[in-house]
Parts: structure tokens; sequence; C-alpha cells
């Protein structure tokens, strides 16, 4: 389960990374990575029922303490799979804050790797975001001073070179952040109100996770990204949730190394996005989904009777990864939640204020001997600052990538400009990670606040994040 850039690199120095390795013949379709597949019988879809993720053990007024440990766990039934896990659940515990109320969460380690974890969409200072190379420590406190809106939040592990392998061994869980302006909405609630972690996994003979790592580098193709055959939801395989005849909230979030989805099969009224609330629903007949994107949609199930059946699709899936998950209306019920036509009013950031522009180019590329997923041209190295930020000051970033690339900023929501031109349909509201294609370019207003340090901006395709496609850059007063 190694993994470390300088293995990757060494295996590049050769095979090139071009066509000969993972070139766009041999990808799936829309997807910058390789298939592993299991070799253990799948059981059949829609066989096992949906769970909820258990909430974190508060300790203390907004308190938490959460234990990273080994843990063996029934992911296919029948069989038991060891995992690393936060509290001994995958997905791990979920940790909920309220606005304006700092949160502390004290991890203990248990594991015998090295973890650092990273809040991801988190208004948070540098020393509780989860710089890569900080040294694992037996017992560490998480501050997080939650002044922001009410979103969809998810931490995970943020190892230099070991992201990838980390969380597709268990470490992810959700944090939700909620506030009064929220609250006031006649949304879907209590039960009605469900954080849904997608993400794909191959499984060995005996139920263990297989991950292509061979030494101390991934093997072959795999060097483009880990897809696995096995779609999971909450930890199940292609799970069925049974639901009232109602609205419901669903907090989508992609977990997955490196696999995009193409959600289809009902309509979803998005109201968030990474960042929180729209400022108006919209609503999607397909939702696209890269890793680390949260989407919050309300699905309206009110005009089903029960035991009808609805079945949410991946359009860019074959096979056993066509599948997702499915709904099951149980029963009806009365239903005052309502999806308001203004859901929040915020600032949106003027591009003609900007103080400068500044270029990110995430591509394949040669690094000393060998080939490398880069930033700029240059691998990541922690000891450099890529960009030097006033806070408070508004920037333009143009991204533009090569390949598939999701794009992650640390520290503060970032607003999509245009895309190629325009805007996508998916490119509303406040992000943290924007999803970018082949040959794609995309301009954001970044503004940074309140914390000063050094942050970063990564690809969120997890092999390419721990294979050196990382900038930092330093914010200051």
């Amino acid at each position: 389960m190694t993994l470390t850039r300088r293995g990757f690199l060494g295996a590049l120095g050769i095979s090139a990374l071009g066509a000969s390795s993972f070139g766009a013949a041999l990808l799936p379709a829309g997807q910058t990575a390789q298939l592993v597949r299991s070799r253990v019988r799948l059981p059949e879809p829609f066989t096992t029922a949906l769970t909820v993720p258990p909430p974190a053990r508060l300790v203390g007024p907004d308190h938490y303490e959460v234990v990273q440990r080994h843990a063996v766990v029934e992911i296919l039934p029948g069989l038991r799979t060891p995992v690393l896990t936060y509290d001994g659940t995958f997905p791990g515990p979920t940790v909920t804050s309220r606005r304006g109320r700092t949160t502390t969460v004290t991890h203990r380690h248990e594991l015998d790797v090295p973890t650092v974890v990273h809040l991801h969409g988190g208004h948070t200072p540098a020393s509780s975001d989860g710089f890569p190379t900080e040294a694992a420590r037996a017992t560490r406190d998480y501050v997080y001073p939650c002044d922001q809106p009410a979103a969809t939040l998810w931490y995970h592990d943020h190892r230099m070179d070991f992201t990838a392998p980390q969380v597709y061994r268990g470490l992810a869980g959700f944090h939700l952040v909620h506030d009064d302006e929220e609250d006031a909405l006649p949304l879907p609630r209590g039960d009605r109100d469900v954080p849904l972690m997608v993400t794909d996994r191959a499984f060995a003979e005996d139920g263990s996770l297989l991950y292509p790592a061979r030494g101390d580098g991934l093997t072959g193709e795999y060097r483009a990204g880990v897809l696995g055959d096995v779609v999971l939801v909450n930890g199940k395989p292609w799970p069925v949730m049974e639901v009232d005849a109602a609205r419901y909230r669903l907090r989508l979030l992609n977990a997955s190394n490196a696999r995009h989805y193409l959600l289809t099969g009902l309509p979803f009224t998005q109201i968030g996005s990474d960042g929180g609330l729209l400022e108006r629903p919209v609503t999607h007949a397909e939702l696209p989904i890269a890793p680390g994107e949260r989407f919050d949609v309300v699905v309206d199930f009110s005009g089903l009777a029960p035991g009808a059946e609805v079945t949410v699709r991946n359009g860019l899936g074959t096979g056993s990864t066509a599948l997702v998950l499915r709904f099951r209306v149980t029963r009806r019920v009365r239903d005052d939640s309502a999806v308001p036509a203004v859901l929040t009013r915020y600032d949106r950031p003027d591009p003609a204020t900007a103080v400068r522009t500044r270029d990110w180019r995430f591509s394949r590329g040669h690094h000393g001997h060998g080939h490398a997923w880069l930033v700029n041209g240059r691998p990541f190295d922690p000891h450099r600052a890529d960009a030097t930020i006033r806070l408070g000051e508004l920037e333009v970033w143009r991204i533009s990538t090569d390949l598939h690339h999701p794009v992650h900023v640390h520290l503060d929501p970032v607003h999509v400009l245009s895309r190629r031109g325009g805007l996508g349909p998916t490119d509303v509201g406040r992000k943290d990670t924007v999803a970018l294609g082949p040959a794609d370019h995309v301009e954001l207003a970044v503004r940074f606040t309140d914390h000063v340090g050094r942050f970063l901006l990564h690809c969120h395709a997890l092999e390419h994040e721990d294979m050196a496609m990382m900038a930092a850059y330093d914010t200051h007063a």
C-alpha cells in the first residue's frame, strides 16, 4: 500500500506518461483513471439497506473526540474488510457545527501509519488545515472557528504522498455546518436530511480492498488514477434507501479517489454547492459530480405510490458502475417542506476590481528523468510558495488542464466567472472544488480572508495529488 512521489517518478523514468502508458484511447469515458477489477463475486445490486454515518462523539460543548484506528467492517455482505477508520466506522462519524461557534475535534491516533486531517471546505486557520507534511501526533486538537455559512463539508486524510491509499482504505467522513438562516427555510430536515458519500472500490477474494500499488509506487496505467468496480454509498454497495412519499434533502459527496459520476434517474433540485446555499434553486435532469465536489439537492417522491422504486444511475459508468442506489417509497405522509424561490443572498465578486490575474496550468510534464503531474510545470515542494496573496484582495485565477483535473482550493470558496467563455449548469454558487475536463479552462474569482499562513491548491484526483500535482500559496495581512 505504499505510495510515494519518488517511486512514481522512478517508475515513469522507465515508461513515458503518454499513449504507451495511459493515452486517451485507454481511458474510460469521462475519466482520467483506470479500472481495478474485483476478484470476488459481487453482490446483486439493491439488496443492501442504506445506512447513515453515526454522529461523532461529544466530549464537551462543541468538542468532539475521534479515534483513528484499524477496524474490520462488513462492506460486501458476508465478507470482512480491514480498513483504516475514524472511530471504527466507514465512513467516519459525522461532526456537526454551528456557524460562529468554534468546534474542536480531538483526534487520537492509534494507527500504524502517519496521518493528518484536512477539513475540506473549512474556513480554517493554517494550524488546523492539515498541511501534508505535518507529523502525526498521538493526540491532536483541530480547531475550526466555523465562521462560514451552513454547508456540507467533509474531512479526510491529507498525508503527503499517501492521501490516495489512505482515503481509499477508509479515512473520510462528513462535517456539517448549520446556521440560523438555513434553519429558517422550510427545507426537508431531520430524517429527511440525508448525507450520501459516494465512492468506488475494488475487492480481493477475501473481501480486502484492492489497490494497485507495488513496491513504492503505483503500477502501470494506474498512475492516471484508480477506479473501482463497486459503487458504495455510505459504505454500502448499490444500496436501497426506503423513503416516504415526501421531499428529501440529499447531501451528495463524491469521495472517490478519481471517479467522476453523472447522476441520472430523477430531477435534482440543487439548493447548495460546496460552500453553502445557492441564491436560487436550480433543477438538473442529470448531475455531474467530480471527486471532492458536494451538491445539496432536494428530490421529491410525493407523487409516487408506496412500492414505487426510483434508481439513480451513473451515466459515465458501464456494467456494475452504471448503477448507484435505489429509492423505495414505503408510505404516504404529510410533508410541510418546500423549496423557496430565494434561498440566500451574498455579494458576488466583481472581477473588474481584481488586483491581479494568475495562471495555473494542471498537466502532465517532465521532471528529472521521468514524467509527472505538475502545476505550472513544477512538482509540489512544501517548502516553496508559488504565490503570495494579501488577505482581502480579489484576484482572478485562470486555470487550464490537459485531462480531467478537479481543482480544489483551500481556505475560502471561489466563484466561477467563466468556463470556455460561458458558464456550466453546475458552476453556480460558492465552490471549493471545480471540475475541469480535457483541454478545459475556467476563470475564478478568488479572495482569501481572516487566516494567514500556507495553504494549498491541488488536483483532487487523489493519485494526481500524491504525485506532485499541488501548489502552495502564502496569505498575509
